[in-house]
């Protein structure tokens, strides 16, 4: 065992010699202190999947951290996955995410990128805003925890980013010198090191800080138990009765950051960055409209997107008056949230102004086509808690017609639908987030629900696409949340086509942007047919089957409503937002066209029917306020899971009837 009960830290540069057994001695020695262990009597197909389990309890032995502090930290940054030694999307790796983000790739916002038109609102010019991220050459130090890894262990960076035991003991070795600096001892009691994990979060401010150790806490209280992405068993036994000392934070020395503005929840760390709302050039203002929400209009959605840039880029993009708004940005490395946006006002983000007038938007921190950049579970547990506040606040259901992705929000007009966004993308886990918001995706029915709920196992769940890093050259092979749709039970034959994407009828890709023929983790489909280890659904107008074999399956069932085309009709139209006839417009706004999509629903086909909504309009084109309105109209639009991204039809076209069939 190198150093000492009063000195842990190894000598830069020292030998790495050490036989397996001195270490499995070592975390012996300890094993009243630190936890459970694999028994000595394992099968050797258990000793193989326990090699991770074993790794943190050596280190923890070799540096004195207690193991469910370690364990507990990790959880809390990766779930215990090593995703193949690929890096974060702020450039961790590892079980520990030691941070080298000199390694991570610097990209414009997905805001300006493509050719959606942020604001949706085709009563202004369309904006599309062409910012560049800019380029950051002073790395804050939670992102550069790798490299004093290194420096602490001894070990090559190469390998504390590709060997999962050595990223642990880095993390181990980070761990014990923050709890030295606080001057306090290596206790074998987890309840005195909440001030190391505070500080291990590398946040500069002390709510942060402590946001994040309190979620840390929380998991060694509630125990947690899985098979990682490597097959490896690992277990965190519960400790319900632990109390850290956290009168520690005290001591950090982390700044005070004020939560003053904000509308967040009191369990996640939040500070008030503005969006400027700030006239400028020839009659134009930016970067969003003032409202009063929710007595003006209801908020009912909540739109998760990502960012497509690192935090200090996106952060300075959203101060622009010329760029476009969010109402929140989450940070990947600790769970952090800025607010710039009030929910009473509107801020430009979906493309769709239907959905914007009705929606809070959320900008995580990742890259859609990076399937190993992932995602840490701080932001996910972070956004839960934001999401489940919002959602109790302004009374949004938590579901998948309501918690939209970016790319299920609608083309407002037929001809905006090619140029869409697509994030948060098929590596964003949809099944893991609604567990986290306590709303997870169970079966509600029998084989006669008549619905289903899409529901792949994330991790096993990996269909081929191309384009993220090249046009068609295949990606990774990465857990996905999404099913692939074809036109016949065979995955040999073509794939379903969406006219509104393609109007020239072309064939649908694989492509990781390419969401023409996939169904997402969370969406509601009627059933349409079932053979063998299909299941068909009824999308895009067409019958779309997909592989629901019943030893892995990709979907649970479900019951709910249904809309059809009502009595007498071949069809009825599609729309991309839900506004009201033109009477219902006052004198000084213009009526806003009421246009179909390029998408007919067909009798004797049938979609799962969200909300009932009015009619409505945000009539809200200039800087001063005095000229908004909200237009409400008599005609009713249920909300409909159509294909990959939501619609809205008529109420008066259709019936709504059960699903069961």
């Amino acid at each position: 065992m190198r150093g000492s009960a009063t000195d842990p830290t190894p000598t830069p540069g020292r030998s790495r010699a050490r036989t397996a057994a001195g270490a499995v001695a070592s975390a012996a020695l300890l094993l009243p202190l630190l936890g459970a262990a694999p028994s000595a009597g394992a099968t050797a197909a258990a000793d193989d999947t326990g090699r991770l389990q074993r790794a943190f309890a050596s280190a923890a032995a070799e540096y004195h951290v207690p193991v469910s502090v370690l364990l507990g930290v990790s959880y809390l940054q990766s779930r215990w996955d090593g995703h193949g030694g690929a890096p974060s999307v702020t450039g961790g790796y590892g079980p520990m995410h030691l941070t080298d983000a000199r390694t991570a790739l610097a990209r414009a916002p997905h805001h300006s990128q493509g050719g959606e038109d942020p604001r949706g609102d085709s009563a202004r010019p369309a904006m599309h805003p062409d910012t560049k991220v800019p380029e950051d050459s002073d790395l804050p130090a939670r992102l550069k925890t790798l490299t004093k890894a290194a420096g602490l262990t001894g070990i090559p960076a190469g390998r504390l980013r590709s060997d999962a035991a050595a990223n642990i003991e880095g993390g181990a070795a980070l761990l014990a010198t923050a709890q030295k600096r606080l001057g306090e001892p290596l206790s074998a009691d987890p309840a005195a090191w909440y001030g190391a994990v505070a500080q291990f979060s590398g946040a500069d401010d002390s709510a942060t800080a402590a946001a994040y150790a309190n979620d840390v806490y929380d998991v060694i209280r509630s125990g947690e138990r899985r098979t990682t992405d490597s097959g490896q068993q690992v277990v965190l036994d519960a400790r319900p009765r632990l109390e850290p000392d956290i009168a520690q934070l005290a001591r950090t020395g982390l700044r005070h950051l004020s939560a003053a503005g904000t509308e967040c929840p009191a369990s996640v760390s939040c500070e008030w960055i503005p969006a400027p709302y700030q006239e400028f050039g020839a009659d134009d203002y930016g970067n969003h409209d003032l409202g009063d929400r929710p007595a003006s209009q209801r908020i009912r959605y909540i739109v998760i997107h990502d960012t497509e840039g690192r935090w200090d880029g996106v952060i300075n993009l959203v101060q622009d008056p010329t760029y476009v708004s969010w109402n929140y940005t989450l940070r990947s490395t600790d769970g952090h949230i800025a607010q710039h946006v009030k929910a009473k006002d509107v801020a430009w983000h979906a493309g769709n102004w239907y959905v914007n007038a009705a929606s809070v938007g959320l900008e995580h921190e990742g890259f859609l086509a990076s399937p190993d950049a992932w995602y840490t579970e701080a932001m996910y547990r972070s956004s839960a808690r934001l999401v489940k506040y919002l959602s109790e606040k302004y009374d949004i259901p938590l579901d998948r017609q309501h918690i939209l992705g970016h790319d299920t929000v609608p083309g407002p007009t037929t001809g905006t639908v090619p140029g869409m966004h697509t994030d948060p993308g098929p590596y964003w886990d949809w099944r893991h987030y609604f567990e986290l918001l306590g709303r997870p995706f169970e079966p509600t029915a029998g084989k006669h629900g008549g619905l289903v709920t899409i529901r792949p196992d994330y991790a096993a769940n990996q269909p081929q696409y191309t384009g993220c890093t090249t046009g068609g050259e295949p990606c990774p092979a990465h857990g996905s949340n999404e099913v692939r749709l074809y036109s016949q039970p065979d995955t040999s034959s073509p794939l379903i086509k969406d006219i509104g994407l393609r109007p020239d009828g072309s064939d649908s890709t694989i492509d990781v942007n390419d969401v023409a023929s996939r169904a997402e983790t969370g969406q509601q489909y009627a059933v349409a047919e079932r053979q063998g280890d299909w299941t068909a659904i009824w999308y895009l107008g067409q019958k779309a089957w997909f592989q629901n074999p019943a030893e892995q399956p990709t979907a649970v069932d479900a019951a709910g409503f249904v809309v059809t085309p009502r009595e007498g009709l071949d069809s009825v139209p599609v729309y991309g937002r839900a506004y009201p006839e033109k009477e219902a417009y006052p004198a000084g706004v213009p009526a806003q066209a009421v246009s179909p999509l390029p998408y007919k629903l067909l009798a004797g086909q049938r979609y799962v029917a969200g909300d009932v909504v009015p009619g409505e309009y945000y009539y809200s084109v200039t800087f001063t306020t005095d000229s908004h309105k909200v237009v409400r109209g008599r005609d009713l639009y249920y909300e409909i899971q159509f294909g990959h991204r939501v619609e809205f039809v008529r109420a008066a076209d259709v019936r709504i009837l059960p699903s069961r069939l």
